[in-house]
């Protein structure tokens, strides 16, 4: 099925707190830019893993910036977000089980993946909660809070194990890489005699998992080029433009011929 003319792709990882900022702009500029908003759980660490990106709190001068650059900037865009004393941890643990959870709902209640994505930023990402999203019992709650039945929330917990849900997350998340390698309108397949190198399937799967196929629709010659998250991907046009960061919001205005309205674009309204 085609994609409406003005779309937008946001693919993100709880675990990344500039993807939180990106979502919640976006999720407040959709009905004012009219446009069809995508969102695109992805797992940041394959992504990072195989490009050999570091992440900035293994390098002490950029964490201490990050930590404060994080609290200024959910300042400014009115985010809820605070950076726990024990982030390190945060990132070491991981997001594997609740980017599955979301996958899972993306595929079975899309209608609440937009609040149940929230709960868990919440979970990592505010000093009110500080929550492990790697236990069960945290997933669970997130999804409650979201307005999810106990029922509900535990069937798609069940379903973050099955083939379905692991193998949506990897052709995700290779699609991201696809968008982070090209940025541009140009993917081109390979053919179908060709194997491409899947190394960063495996460097991703649990122990015990045997990676699944990817999408032969996401074969490209540069696929292993992504580099983190988030990443917006704008269809306008019959054009493709990837952005990567919280930080291009004038430039997608500009792109889509849309004002900038600062990141909290009611209260101008209501001026």
């Amino acid at each position: 099925m085609p994609l409406p003319l003005r779309t937008l792709e946001l693919f993100y990882d709880v675990l990344s707190p500039y993807s939180w900022l990106s979502f919640e702009i976006l999720c407040r500029y959709k009905n004012i830019w009219n446009v069809h908003l995508q969102l695109r759980p992805s797992f940041m660490a394959g992504i990072m893993k195989d490009s050999g990106n570091e992440s900035l709190v293994w390098l002490p001068r950029k964490a201490i910036y990050l930590r404060n650059d994080i609290r200024l900037l959910g300042q400014h865009m009115q985010v809820p977000i605070e950076v726990p004393e024990d982030f390190s941890v945060i990132l070491e643990k991981g997001s594997l089980l609740a980017m599955r959870f979301l996958t899972a709902v993306n595929l079975e209640q899309p209608d609440m993946l937009e609040r149940v994505s929230r709960e868990l930023w919440m979970c990592n990402w505010s000093r009110m909660r500080n929550e492990d999203i790697t236990k069960h019992e945290s997933i669970l709650a997130a999804a409650q809070k979201a307005g999810m039945s106990a029922e509900q929330a535990r069937g798609l917990l069940e379903k973050t194990s099955t083939p379905q849900v692991k193998n949506q997350l990897r052709e995700t998340t290779e699609a991201a890489c696809k968008y982070g390698s090209h940025g541009a309108s140009e993917q081109t397949p390979l053919a179908a005699s060709e194997t491409a190198d899947r190394s960063w399937f495996i460097a991703w799967t649990p122990a015990g998992e045997t990676p699944a196929p990817s999408h032969p629709s996401l074969h490209c010659d540069c696929l292993l080029q992504g580099f983190g998250l988030p990443i917006t991907v704008v269809h306008l046009d019959g054009q493709t433009h990837m952005l990567f960061g919280s930080d291009r919001m004038e430039l997608l205005a500009y792109l889509l011929g849309e004002k900038w309205m600062g990141p909290v674009p009611q209260l101008c309204v209501r001026l």
